[in-house]
């Protein structure tokens, strides 16, 4: 899809210089639709992201269609990635967004390649492939159908409703592949959610897409990431949670507490300041220095929380991939499984694993 009245190769002056050492770099797109946003189209070199991992699994497989996200989540973890092109993980972040415009037709290049070993494969472990622009873009029914024509498992993790769109194609792919889906509600405050995560759909308008996917015949797990100290980790909040998670039919849910890395942690920093100062001192004792993660005591008092109250709502709790950071796939589960019946020696070890495809990438070219 292309948006009419802009000219190829011609850079506009909010083009930032990162951007332009790019010979990728088709256009920037600005629209009415969208005011403030700028939309940088790229013909991408490769599709999918090898992640490398641990323990039993070495490496993940991903797929970002986008860089940058509207959902413009203070806390989002991704933000720093956007610091490669000389774009800032705050502002520019939420309104300089990377498309990919190709990506379907690469990753069926890839794909086809022998060395692949149709291993799972996750999106919107980064950014958000159901974010707003993917309702102009439509980059998802080519990768949706990619994936299933080429015998490849897949996940999405989202918090975008337009997933409901591609239902009937995820449908069909899951004739052919195990298709795991899952939605990222973290908080059912509205008020709250509309400050911290601006561009997201409503938890409600979520909850009801939760719905429409089990109608749909898939399980679904929601992911309820990050929970705030103080802010959304009282009992009252999260058993209200707990209770709307239940009622919109979700399968499992699983849950973290907040987690600040790197230049994350100014930019939620900022937006606490300005939201809620009395807490500034708190989150700065609890993220001090170097501090990305909560510290123990506080995620043994969440879990000692939150368990309980997950076990009376009647909630499976999901597991996450280790690598990805999405949900762990169904098809991992099965190949795992069947490659350790009758092995009392347990999990697989890294040269039980299928053989890895090709090799990984450049930075340059996850765009």
């Amino acid at each position: 899809m292309r948006w009419s009245g802009q000219e190829l190769g011609v850079e506009q002056s909010d083009t930032l210089p990162g951007l332009a050492k790019l010979n990728n770099l088709v256009r920037s797109v600005q629209t009415p639709d969208f005011a403030g946003v700028t939309f940088h189209e790229v013909l991408a070199k490769s599709a999918l992201n090898r992640v490398p991992g641990q323990s039993m699994m070495p490496f993940g497989w991903t797929i970002n269609p986008y860089r940058g996200c509207l959902h413009a989540c203070a806390y989002c973890f991704a933000r720093p990635t956007h610091e490669y092109l000389d774009f800032d993980a705050g502002d520019d972040f939420n309104r300089q967004i990377i498309v990919k415009v190709n990506v379907g037709d690469v990753l069926r290049t890839e794909l086809a390649k022998p060395k692949w070993r149709h291993e799972p494969v996750a999106l919107g472990t980064n950014t958000d492939p159901y974010q707003r622009a993917e309702g102009r873009y439509e980059l998802m029914p080519g990768i949706i159908g990619a994936l299933a024509e080429s015998g490849t498992p897949f996940s999405i993790l989202t918090k975008g409703t337009l997933l409901r769109r591609d239902l009937p194609l995820l449908a069909a792919a899951a004739e052919h592949v195990p298709v795991d889906l899952a939605m990222s509600i973290a908080i059912y405050d509205h008020e709250l959610q509309q400050s911290v995560e601006p561009g997201t759909p409503s938890a409600k308008a979520r909850l009801a897409t939760v719905t429409a996917v089990r109608e749909a015949g898939f399980d679904c797990s929601v992911f309820l990431m990050p929970i705030l100290p103080y802010l959304t980790d009282t009992r009252a909040h999260l058993d209200e949670a707990l209770r709307q998670v239940k009622a919109s039919g979700a399968t499992s849910v699983l849950y973290a507490a907040l987690h600040l890395r790197g230049s994350v942690k100014p930019w939620f920093m900022q937006w606490l300041e300005q939201e809620h100062p009395e807490l500034v001192p708190k989150y700065r004792s609890m993220y001090y220095g170097n501090n990305a993660y909560a510290p123990k005591a506080y995620r043994r008092w969440l879990g000692e929380r939150i368990r309980p109250l997950i076990r009376a709502h009647g909630l499976a709790r999901a597991r996450e991939d280790p690598v990805t950071g999405g949900i762990r796939s169904s098809a991992l589960a099965q190949a795992t499984r069947s490659a350790t019946a009758g092995n009392s020696t347990g999990p697989l070890s890294d040269t039980e694993l299928p053989t890895a495809f090709g090799s990984p990438p450049d930075p340059s070219a996850l765009f």
